[in-house]
């Protein structure tokens, strides 16, 4: 369970966001991920299913991944080794109603991606961001976990709760 301790799965500073949502305190750094470094990971799901041949270990059915107070759930959580190190993660991947949810902040989307080796997640599929009062939606999210880079993509809405 220790190789999951590399999990961190958004950190959105999203781009294409106007200035004046920063202003109104929307950053969706998705801070409350860094809390949860060090911690265990455990993963709980109807079935699990390790193939050797291909790298990949799948938690399929109900599958939860908690490590502090983050958690990921989805239909599908797929775990993809380095090919020749099983004991490396190169890539994450969640579908069918994926949700990432910390102690202030969570994400929905029919599918993820989190490419460890590139440092980049994908959201795809009916993407909701949201951070206290503040909502973003789109298609299509993109971020760069080490540049702070992120692009929301796709019929995007926003919705910036105002101090009265």
């Amino acid at each position: 369970m220790r190789k999951f301790a590399h999990i961190t799965l958004v950190a959105a500073c999203l781009a294409t966001t106007a200035p004046a949502a920063f202003a109104q305190g929307t950053s969706l750094s998705f801070s409350g991920l860094n809390a949860v470094r060090g911690q265990p990971v455990e993963v709980r799901s109807d079935t699990l299913t390790v193939d050797n041949t291909t790298g990949q270990t799948t938690f399929s059915g109900n599958a939860v991944l908690g490590q502090g107070d983050m958690r990921l759930a989805a239909q599908t959580i797929t775990v993809v080794y380095t090919q020749g190190d099983t004991t490396r993660i190169s890539r994450l991947e969640a579908s069918g109603g994926v949700t990432l949810v910390t102690a202030v902040e969570a994400a929905e989307a029919a599918n993820a991606a989190y490419d460890i080796d590139a440092g980049t997640v994908q959201m795809n599929g009916s993407v909701i961001l949201t951070q206290g009062p503040n909502v973003l939606s789109g298609d299509r999210l993109t971020v760069n976990l080490r540049s702070g880079q992120g692009r929301l993509e796709g019929r995007v809405r926003t919705i910036i709760q105002t101090d009265r």
